[in-house]
């Protein structure tokens, strides 16, 4: 479903942060051209 597909993550420090949303993405086939986590308070 988002194989070759660009993907930008936005994390949530009080919640699931950027490297993980990363990695699961990377797994489902897309490309991540940027990720952060960021605190949303």
């Amino acid at each position: 479903m988002l194989k070759d597909k660009k993907a930008i993550i936005i994390g949530d420090r009080d919640g699931i942060p950027g490297p993980a949303i990363e990695e699961c993405i990377k797994t489902a086939g897309a490309d991540v051209v940027f990720s952060s986590t960021e605190c949303f308070v």
